[in-house]
């Protein structure tokens, strides 16, 4: 079947809110999933507005307006003090939530530690994760069962965090309590508070969902242990050598500093969001789109025969995974919307935009534009040898952001994602429960409201 033919299903898309419903309607759905809560319209639109009294904000979908907030002019649009509303009890003053020049300063720091030759000296702690979500599956699967997919790949994308960052597996007890804990975070907070969008005053205090507060404190004590031990190996020349003491030792280039213990669990705290709760999403995701085209499905199996190789040179022969996963990104996109801020009066698309007003920049619309992309709501890995995939991938493709805040991270996903689907398609066999299909909405990134469901049976003995 083609990509565009009309019997092939269709990945689950949640349904959009009317055009036109009240504040209090609209603030009512935004709290139940930030997705349904957007009209329809918003696939199609350049630019939407939303005006209120002491509140103006901006959609924009247009590439040329998110090359111009993102990349040509960053520093005129700093990522929205909003954005810090519901994560600063757990990330802080990271890297995530800065501007200016402590986020300059940060960067300076931590991009080293995933510069070039990086990547291949922490695969052999991605390929062992890897291996290790494998054989827990296997235990998990017997001869076939009935698996929610989405607690399979966040213990797979944990355990890369911590054995990556900290030399430790997941079955570490700390390692083991953060996930935990952190999971709980993840389900009762959602990435934007309802003042990245609407008109809240700044004194008007806010409220979190019950134990939010307190599983981000206890996580932040738990990776204070965590820095501080490493600290004291460091000192004691007996640190090993992963991404934790990597930064730890980086002093920033201008000024000679380094991170400080509560930096550096700022930082800790965003890195397990933004490398563990991000490939989380998209690996589930992937697998059940695995699960929904089997033909996909049957050639990564196939192709998965490269990874008898255990070295970094296995990646590179990963291309159909790669595809796969880039795509799944595109139509799954972890993290949804993200704000920033007019810092002085502009003006977009012939219209005035005030000094504080809201920048939104959805992944989630810009990815399934109808204007932009073919078949945008279809799956088709093919798309990226196209013209127009070629195209759309430059202009209006942006998984991990774009400009001088792209994630750090963007590489290191890229390898650990098509690794993991490789290594889980290689052992097993994925399909989709009927009466089960699963339903996308947006909390700390995007993920399924009831689970992703799938039956997995092993494709041989062992």
């Amino acid at each position: 079947m083609s990509a565009s033919d009309p019997l092939r299903p269709m990945p689950p898309k949640p349904a959009a809110r009317p055009d036109r419903v009240s504040l209090w309607r609209y603030v009512k759905l935004f709290r139940q999933d930030i997705l349904s809560a957007q009209p329809a319209k918003l696939y199609h639109a350049w630019m939407a507005e939303f005006r209120a009294p002491s509140f103006r904000s901006f959609m924009i979908n247009q590439p040329a307006l998110i090359k111009r907030v993102l990349k040509d002019e960053p520093e005129h649009f700093p990522k929205s003090d909003r954005i810090a509303e519901g994560l600063k009890p757990l990330l802080g003053n990271s890297v995530f939530l800065t501007n200016g020049e402590e986020w300059k300063r940060q960067r300076r720091i931590i991009d080293p530690a995933f510069e070039g030759g990086r990547l291949k000296e922490t695969f052999p702690a991605m390929r062992a994760a890897a291996e290790a979500a494998v054989a827990r599956l296997q235990r998990q699967a017997g001869q076939g069962a009935d698996i929610e997919i989405e607690e399979v790949t966040s213990h797979a994308a944990a355990d890369v965090i911590f054995r990556t960052l900290f030399s430790i597996p997941i079955e570490h007890s700390v390692a083991s309590e953060v996930f935990s804990r952190f999971r709980d975070y993840q389900r009762s907070q959602p990435l934007l508070n309802l003042a990245a969008f609407l008109p809240v005053p700044n004194w008007m205090p806010r409220f979190f969902r019950r134990g939010t507060r307190a599983n981000a404190a206890r996580i932040r004590v738990l990776i204070t242990d965590l820095t501080r031990d490493r600290m004291v190996a460091i000192k004691s020349g007996g640190a090993p050598d992963d991404l934790a003491t990597k930064i730890m030792t980086t002093s920033d280039p201008e000024t000679g500093e380094q991170f400080t213990t509560e930096e550096m669990v700022d930082q800790v705290a965003i890195f397990f969001l933004a490398g563990h709760e991000t490939s989380a999403s998209a690996l589930a995701w992937t697998l059940y789109l695995m699960a929904l085209y089997p033909e996909w499905q049957e050639r990564l199996a196939q192709e998965s025969v490269a990874l008898e190789d255990d070295s970094f040179a296995a990646v590179s022969k990963l291309r159909l995974s790669r595809d796969v996963f880039r795509e799944a990104l595109r139509l799954y996109p972890p993290v949804p919307m993200m704000v920033r801020e007019a810092s002085c009066p502009v003006s977009f698309r012939d219209r005035k935009v005030p000094k504080g007003a809201q920048i939104v920049v959805s992944p989630w619309h810009l990815h399934r534009h109808e204007r932009l992309w073919d078949n945008p709501d279809g799956f088709d890995p093919n798309r990226w040898q196209t013209e127009n995939g070629k195209q759309c991938q430059r202009e209006a493709y942006i998984p991990f952001s774009a400009g001088p805040r792209v994630c750090t991270g963007a590489g290191f996903a890229m390898v650990e994602g098509p690794l993991i689907l490789s290594m889980i398609l290689r052992d097993f066999k994925v399909e989709p429960i009927e009466g089960a299909e699963p339903v996308p909405v947006a909390h700390l990134t995007v993920r399924s409201h009831s689970g992703i469901w799938l039956r997995i049976t092993p494709r041989r003995a062992k």
